[in-house]
């Protein structure tokens, strides 16, 4: 068997009046991410890191901030998108290892949905996704709450 790993690192900056979105859920907050698209730092963490796992370049190449037709689109679909350049590659993912790193809100008790919505669109189990999250002890723009970040690992294997 072939195995290949990627990482993946996104941020976002916070801005009241946005929905914060993370790893396909929307979480109850009063800021949320701002971006092009949604602004879920998992998803596109997640989405590097697949590209990453195979050469295949970055978010940002296959889904430019520049087009509209990414404006405010559900990171779900992007996250669908990646994956099926990763299947036309003959890969899938084996796991997932995430970090979220926000200040507020916490958000542990939404893990085990953000999973499963990840695991859906991957096709594969959520005990196969690990996702963490933690703060910067009040440092730097983190912790101040201006914004967010997260960073992931994804093993894939050829087929």
């Amino acid at each position: 068997m072939s195995y290949r790993i990627g990482f993946g690192v996104d941020f976002h900056q916070l801005a009241e009046g946005r929905a914060l979105w993370l790893g396909g859920v929307r979480i109850p907050s009063e800021k949320g991410g701002l971006g092009h698209s949604d602004a879920d730092v998992l998803l596109h963490a997640v989405c590097d890191g697949l590209l990453g796992a195979l050469n295949l370049g970055d978010i940002g190449v296959h889904f430019p901030n520049t087009d509209p037709a990414y404006k405010d689109i559900d990171s779900k679909i992007l996250l669908e998108r990646t994956y099926a350049l990763v299947r036309g590659k003959g890969y899938r993912v084996v796991n997932i290892d995430s970090t979220v790193c926000l200040e507020a809100p916490k958000i542990m008790s939404y893990a085990g949905e953000m999973r499963a919505a990840m695991a859906a669109r991957l096709g594969i189990d959520a005990e196969d996704i690990s996702i963490k999250a933690t703060t910067t002890e009040a440092m730097g723009f983190v912790g101040r709450g201006e914004g967010l970040m997260a960073y992931a690992t994804v093993l894939v294997t050829k087929e």
